[in-house]
């Protein structure tokens, strides 16, 4: 199998499995295994998966690039990734997505910070972090690998909230109708005013930390130099 067809494959595996155990097969497999059971087999599978796309990545042969990266693009990739990282350091804590115990209290909150731009930061984070990529490494396999994360990022948020719905009934439909998918729907709708995007402290800083280090990380690890460590030193 060529190499390019072979990354494609490990990504539609990838992809089809999170979609199919999270949803159609999850109630009857955690009904027969347990939920704890049900997360043994997920995870094993996802990272098992990861695995495959890891190494079909890693059989890529060398591609050129399909247009030029110059520094404005750097930049603006960079900030990209920095507004991705800001927004999974806010979707860590009061999120009523995550499978939390006090989920349904969390949705009781008004949306602020993170949570007033998109009910789902931690996907859109997720997202924007591959469209980056996509911008500053454009390569076939890059594109392919970037369209997986962002497909799977934004479809299993849609599939989410109907889960969640099913799950959480009202709390979460409440939630849902004060809050937007697409980032910075209600305000530009003029349904929430702009001032609640404000991210709140432990994302902004978290995010800028999160940001510092993995950019840094990049150019320590012998990858491309990336973030504001492309002009310094």
């Amino acid at each position: 199998m060529q190499p390019m067809s072979l990354l494609i494959v490990t990504c539609v595996l990838f992809v089809g499995s999170h979609l199919v155990l999270s949803h159609p097969l999850r109630g009857g497999l955690a009904g027969r295994l347990g939920e704890r059971g049900f997360m043994i087999v997920y995870s094993v599978v996802a990272i098992a998966t990861f695995i495959l796309i890891v190494q079909a990545w890693r059989g890529m042969p060398p591609e050129p690039p399909l247009w030029v990266v110059d520094d404005p693009l750097w930049i603006l990739a960079s900030l990209i990734v920095l507004a991705a990282s800001i927004l999974f350091m806010g979707s860590l804590i009061g999120n009523p997505a995550l499978p939390a115990p006090h989920a349904a209290r969390d949705a009781e909150a008004a949306p602020r910070g993170v949570f007033a731009i998109t009910r789902h930061p931690m996907m859109w984070g997720f997202a924007l972090w591959a469209f980056a990529h996509a911008m500053v490494m454009p390569t076939g396999g890059q594109i392919v690998l970037s369209a997986t994360i962002i497909f799977l990022a934004l479809v299993g948020s849609a599939g989410q909230d109907v889960k969640k719905a099913r799950l959480m009934g009202d709390a979460w439909r409440n939630w849902a109708a004060r809050t937007s998918f697409v980032p910075f729907a209600r305000q530009v709708g003029g349904a929430a005013p702009w001032r609640e995007t404000i991210p709140r402290p432990h994302a902004l800083f978290g995010g800028i930390l999160l940001w510092l280090v993995a950019t840094w990380a990049h150019g320590a690890l012998g990858y491309i130099a990336a973030g504001m460590w492309r002009w310094i030193g």
